[in-house]
């Protein structure tokens, strides 16, 4: 089983580089299903359902998130019918649910604690739904939004031969350190980005120098130019859920 699985996509030039790029990738590679981190698509901070049912009609088959899930608050009652999964660990009673099954994949989705946030332990919480199932599907992979390297690569070591693959989002810059761990788990420390090219990790520059330079508060924006479609694809042995192989895949356009 191959899928795709697309970093943070920035944006209207995010969710262009996502329509023009996809079908032909799903057409080239094979793709059985695509993963893409959709919590900055609606003006590069958060999800709106237009923005989430877009990506969805590019060809995404499941959204995952992060810490700006609910930047837009028009998701929240609209976030059960979308198949958009929101952290795992966030604390209970938090609208939204951190998994979902899609045929035989589990797509998860966890936040990080270290720089990031204070929210419950991302690997005690993965523990509990592995031992809440008494019969898991073959394939698991786990969308892990997090700022800390080390953090994540101690989530894919602790998950190695546990679950399919372990693959951080949140920098929004790759890292090439994708690998298969020796338990047959897929892992790399970021996918990267889906944004602009010129840009501070898919922002405006002078927005954000403005910001660095007078300390001064101000709604960043994406910024404009070529796009980066940055992705991570990932070939499974379903019977076993261990991963074959892992590729990183990065495509421009205009």
């Amino acid at each position: 089983m191959k899928i795709l699985v697309i970093g943070d996509i920035i944006g209207k030039p995010g969710r262009r580089a996502v329509k023009e790029l996809l079908p032909g990738l799903k057409e080239e590679y094979g793709l059985e299903l695509v993963i893409a981190n959709a919590e900055n698509v609606a003006g590069g901070i958060g999800v709106t359902p237009d923005t989430a049912r877009e990506l969805l009609e590019s060809g995404a088959g499941v959204l995952t998130s992060g810490n700006h899930i609910w930047a837009h608050r028009e998701i929240i009652p609209a976030i059960e019918s979308i198949p958009l999964v929101r952290p795992l660990n966030f604390p209970p009673g938090v609208p939204g649910r951190g998994y979902l099954l899609s045929g035989q994949v589990m797509v998860v989705n966890l936040i990080g604690r270290v720089f990031i946030g204070n929210y419950d332990c991302p690997f005690r919480a993965m523990d509990e739904l592995l031992a809440g199932f008494e019969s898991l599907p073959p394939v698991i992979i786990i969308d892990f939004h997090a700022e800390a390297t080390a953090e994540k690569m101690a989530l894919g070591r602790y998950l190695d031969g546990r679950v399919s693959a372990v693959l951080g989002t949140h920098t929004h810059v790759g890292t090439i350190d994708h690998q298969v761990l020796p338990g047959g788990t897929a892992y790399v420390s970021d996918i990267g980005m889906t944004g602009p090219v010129n840009s501070v990790i898919g922002d405006d520059v002078d927005s954000v120098l403005h910001r660095i330079l007078t300390l001064m508060p101000g709604r960043l924006s994406a910024a404009k130019g070529p796009v980066m479609f940055t992705a991570i694809m990932i070939d499974i042995d379903v019977r076993s859920g261990k991963t074959n192989s892992i590729e990183r895949i990065t495509r421009y356009i205009d």
